[in-house]
C-alpha cells in the first residue's frame, strides 16, 4: 500500500470523521457539565467509574486501571484524583492487604454530585448526537453509536 492508496485514504477519512464526532460530543457535554455542575467531562467520568466499584475481591481499581478507564496517563489521573479529593468528592486510602496499593473511593458528596450530574450528562449526550446526525458524514457514525451495547464484564 502506498500513501495514496484509496483504502488508506478512506481509512484516514473515517478516522477523521470519528475524531470529529468524538470532539463535538465531548465539547458539548463539557460545556453543559461545567455550567450546571462545575464538573469537567474527565471529572464526571472518573466519578462514574469509581462509583461502580464494590467491596470484596476485585472490587477496587488500581490507579493504572482507573487511568485506562478514563483514558488518561497515570500522572494525569493522579492529578485529577487530587483535584476531586481537594473538593471532597473522592478519598484515598491504603489497600488493607497490600500497603503499596492505594484505593480511591467516591465520597457521599461525590455520589450526590454524580447523581445530580448524570441526567445532565445523558441529555447533553443525546443533544450532541442529534446535532451530529444532521451532518451526512457523521450520521452513519451516530447510528453506529446508538446501536452499540455496553460490554458485558467477563
Amino acid at each position: 500500500m502506498t500513501a495514496t492508496d484509496p483504502a488508506l485514504t478512506a481509512l484516514a477519512q473515517g478516522w477523521c470523521a470519528l475524531s470529529l464526532l468524538h470532539g463535538k460530543i465531548e465539547a458539548h457535554i463539557e460545556r453543559v457539565l461545567q455550567a450546571r455542575h462545575d464538573l469537567s467531562v474527565r471529572e464526571y467520568s472518573l466519578l462514574d467509574v469509581l462509583s461502580r466499584q464494590h467491596t470484596g475481591e476485585g472490587g477496587h481499581l488500581q490507579m493504572k486501571q482507573v487511568a485506562d478507564a478514563v483514558v488518561l496517563s497515570q500522572s494525569a489521573t493522579t492529578r485529577l484524583v487530587t483535584r476531586l479529593e481537594d473538593r471532597g468528592l473522592l478519598e484515598r486510602y491504603l489497600c488493607p492487604t497490600d500497603r503499596r496499593g492505594i484505593y480511591t473511593d467516591v465520597t457521599g458528596a461525590g455520589l450526590k454530585l454524580l447523581e445530580e450530574a448524570r441526567p445532565t450528562n445523558d441529555t447533553a449526550l443525546r443533544e450532541a448526537l442529534d446535532e451530529a446526525a444532521k451532518n451526512p458524514e457523521l450520521a452513519p457514525l451516530v447510528r453506529a453509536v446508538e446501536t452499540l451495547k455496553a460490554p458485558v464484564p467477563a
